[in-house]
């Protein structure tokens, strides 16, 4: 049987004015850390745009290279981007076989793109994807509402929350701000 690497919890959000994504740096291979320190978000498109992947890494990295090519082909234009990611994903052979998720942030818009086609658009501008991304949201979530905290500030507790609940997610907290 193929172990399968669980490898992240990624959490965005844009609130007060301001977009930031963050992820914990654990990578686990079944029951064992194989990595504490991984970096799995990226600043793209000229610092405008935020992205975070959950799942395989190999994976990731393809569908991360294949949304980059998208941004620039229509101009930074991250709607269209997203959406034209997922279609390629959805109808492409080899993408089709890919596991990984992509959490994307820009300065308005926040957004969850899967291999099943599905590009989300939460209400509330909160994303959460991988391992520990239900915690991390309901952790966010109640962050937003009853804290003054930034949205730094946000993410770092949200994820050292799940941290501290899911054992696929650790407190090696990165997190990247759209200036």
């Amino acid at each position: 049987m193929k172990e399968k690497i669980k490898s992240t919890t990624i959490l965005g959000l844009i609130h007060k004015g301001q977009a930031a994504i963050g992820g914990d740096g654990q990578v686990t291979l079944g029951n064992t850390v194989v990595k504490h320190n991984s970096f799995k978000i990226r600043k793209l498109y000229n610092n405008k745009v935020l992205c975070g992947f959950a799942g395989s890494a190999a994976d990731a990295f393809t569908l991360l290279n294949r949304f980059e090519e998208k941004l620039e082909q229509y101009n930074g234009n991250v709607n269209r981007s997203v959406v034209e990611l997922a279609s390629d994903w959805r109808t492409d052979k080899f993408l089709r076989r890919l596991e990984a998720m992509l959490a994307v942030i820009s300065e308005d818009r926040t957004y969850i793109v899967s291999g099943n086609g599905d590009v989300i658009e939460p209400e509330d501008h909160i994303v959460a994807i991988g391992s520990g991304g239900m915690y991390a949201l309901a952790a966010a979530k109640m962050l937003v509402k009853y804290s003054d905290l930034s949205t730094k500030e946000i993410i770092k507790e949200a994820l050292n929350t799940a941290a501290d609940i899911c054992i696929y997610t650790n407190d090696k907290i990165n997190v990247e701000v759209i200036d």
